[in-house]
């Protein structure tokens, strides 16, 4: 009976992978020499002769964004750990029946744990990372450089090698160690989007120019979307240019699956439902008389303020038994067009013919067209019919990438909902809205991995609530201490991540408050995990090392305090296992099971094992199924699990911890 590995994906071992599928005899098998195991290797000397006519290396000049620490970044993306998630019922909502997560602790460290469950699942990822201010906090990431010494001497770090708080921009590596701290979390990104995905990334220009060379980098050039630039109101903290506006700057997981499948964004236009409730209060004032509700409708146009967003659409002024159309253009594209008589149909006579002549060359069409009440006709014959274009059949739009939207709207409206500033400078939850809207539907996932007050998790709730979508979110965010002085410690909250998911529960319940689709299943809960270190001992790891003094640890390999529940979700990652799924608990012959969505995973982790509850869970016939190693009654019991499930559920993988 197999093993699971129970730490995060080896990166490095998984692309020595795909390099022995495209040459296989440019990989072989060495030792590795801290833990004696065989791994993975590159023959280089091979490669390179595969490769010789295109090899770039050693002083020959070539195009590439580099900077002290960039190795070590690398390094550090594809280093697994030995880290697991913890549930946190009492600090969930919803726990048993929400699809959404809300994971604490370095995303780091979460998007390697998460990279085997969700890997080209995620449709949409929002992050707005710390803007290198020189004074933000910098995520803790222990990589070796020449300046580390130098930087514990001064502060900068901890005796550990841990970065701490200080990125100040008199140090020679300002622009590095941000670079250094997005760089590895960029490339795990991008393994979870699914291929008609995209990432947007908030930032000022202090470090735009870099954001989008490294995911130049990191997601390729061709992905390149735009620059879509917030301006989010004027400033006055500057002697020479009011620097009014920020990036999100925007990747497709990769254009090219978006041009074959003919993928578009589109954006829904602001102020259609203001026009569209007017047209029902003038249905209901003047019934069927269409010329009474066209005058009202321009009057009330009319009378709206200059910045309303229903003023734009305000061309769409007539109105049928249809809905509110506008007159449009109804010639031939750059004349030369078809000319032939149509008749006025109240007076009866021919009206006037186009100078580009009529659009279609089928006069039996453009009768249709008429008989459908498609055709707007003027008063008498006189004018030139036109093509009513209704408002409902172009909803929507290509979003702009330039946009405006007050910054201090924003504020208010979460200072309104937590009841303080417990935040600064929160994004606006509508703007992701559209962003969401925009490029999602139905079931698909959203990830923010900065998620700060989470702002993303609001919106996408919000949008749910709009179209009856059941999009789910995941929200990443460190576990970080709330500053003392702060309004939010103040108000109560020890941490970030505390005051983060109090925003979702209020969002949530503000939104189910107000209007919501009928198609929404209404989650607005959270599955809350803490990541941490592994529940199993380090001999678990390093059984090789084990020494006589370490049997009697090995008589249980799990550390003390960790729960069967803990032990569970570990398991989830480990498999690759949806970490939302419905888990139900039960007594079978005396021993706690867990079932996963009934059979996608079963699970037991009590001791005294017997072969009789091993057929009965085998009866079940599970995807997966899993036991501690020293769980079962003997060595004969364990030795015949295997055999057991080849018998009854062929199909059932079997694996130990």
């Amino acid at each position: 009976m197999d093993k699971l590995k129970m730490h995060s994906p080896d990166l490095s071992q998984d692309n020595i992978a795909k390099i022995r599928d495209l040459f296989p005899g440019c990989v072989t098998e060495a030792q590795d020499e801290t833990t004696g195991a065989v791994r993975l290797a590159v023959d280089f000397d091979q490669l390179r002769q595969e490769l010789s006519d295109h090899i770039v290396e050693g002083p020959q000049e070539r195009y590439r964004l580099d900077w002290p620490g960039k190795r070590d970044a690398l390094a550090l993306a594809n280093a697994p750990i030995n880290k697991a998630v913890r549930p946190v019922q009492g600090e969930s909502l919803q726990f048993d029946a929400t699809k959404n997560l809300f994971i604490e602790g370095d995303n780091l460290e979460a998007l390697k744990l998460i990279q085997d469950t969700y890997l080209g699942q995620i449709k949409l990822i929002y992050v707005d990372p710390p803007y290198n201010t020189g004074k933000d906090f910098i995520y803790r990431d222990s990589f070796a450089s020449d300046q580390v010494t130098q930087e514990i001497a001064s502060g900068e770090r901890s005796e550990e090698g841990a970065r701490l708080v200080a990125n100040p921009e008199g140090n020679g590596r300002f622009h590095s160690n941000w670079l250094t701290m997005i760089a590895p979390r960029l490339r795990l990104a991008k393994n979870l989007l699914t291929r008609d995905g995209a990432i947007f990334v908030s930032c000022d220009e202090g470090e735009q120019p870099r954001l989008r060379l490294i995911m130049d980098e990191i997601f390729g050039q061709s992905n390149f979307v735009a620059d879509m630039v917030w301006a989010a109101g004027r400033k006055n903290d500057s002697r020479l240019v009011s620097v009014s506006h920020e990036y999100i700057v925007c990747y497709a997981r990769d254009s090219e699956y978006l041009r074959e499948n003919g993928v578009t964004w589109r954006q829904r236009k602001k102020g259609l439902d203001e026009i569209y409730a007017q047209y029902e209060r003038l249905k209901r004032q003047h019934g069927g008389d269409h010329k009474a509700m066209t005058v009202g409708l321009k009057e009330w146009y009319r009378d709206l303020a200059d910045g309303n967003p229903s003023k734009a659409h305000k061309h769409y002024s007539n109105v049928d038994r249809r809905g509110v159309y506008f007159a449009a253009d109804i010639s031939w594209p750059g004349g030369g067009g078809p000319k032939y008589e149509v008749l006025h149909p109240t007076t009866g006579n021919p009206v006037k013919v186009p100078a580009r002549g009529w659009m279609t060359p089928d006069p039996k069409k453009m009768a249709d067209w008429i008989k459908d009440e498609r055709v707007h006709f003027g008063d008498d014959e006189n004018s030139v019919p036109c093509m009513k274009k209704y408002l409902k059949d172009s909803e929507f739009q290509t979003p702009y990438s330039v946009f405006y939207q007050d910054g201090r709207a924003a504020s208010k409206r979460l200072r309104a909902l937590m009841g303080g500033d417990l935040f600064d400078f929160p994004k606006d939850e509508l703007v992701l809205q559209e962003v969401i809207e925009m490029m999602t539907e139905g079931e698909d996932i959203i990830l923010d991995f900065f998620a700060g007050s989470s702002t993303t998790a609001h919106s996408v709730m919000l949008q749910n609530a709009k179209d009856g979508g059941n999009r789910k979110f995941i929200m990443v965010q460190l576990d970080e201490a709330a500053d003392e002085k702060s309004e939010a410690f103040k108000a109560g909250f020890k941490t970030i991540p505390g005051v983060s998911r109090e925003r979702i529960r209020r969002a949530g319940a503000q939104v189910l408050n107000g209007d919501c689709h009928a198609n929404w299943n209404r989650d607005v809960g959270f599955r809350v995990l803490k990541v941490d270190s592994s529940n199993m001992k380090d001999v678990y790891y390093r059984p090789d090392e084990l020494k006589q003094s370490d049997l009697l640890d090995m008589v249980d390999n799990v550390k003390d305090g960790r729960t069967a529940e803990d032990l569970l979700f570990q398991v989830l990652v480990d498999w690759g296992v949806d970490l939302t799924l419905p888990i139900r608990r039960e007594t079978v012959q005396g021993k706690s099971v867990f079932f996963v969505d009934d059979n996608a995973l079963v699970a037991c982790f009590d001791r005294g094992i017997t072969e009789d509850l091993v057929k009965e869970l085998a009866g079940h016939e599970p995807l997966r199924v899993v036991f501690r190693d020293n769980g079962f009654v003997s060595d004969a019991v364990k030795i015949n699990v295997t055999q057991i499930f080849r018998q009854l559920s062929p199909s059932t993988e079997v694996k130990a911890i």
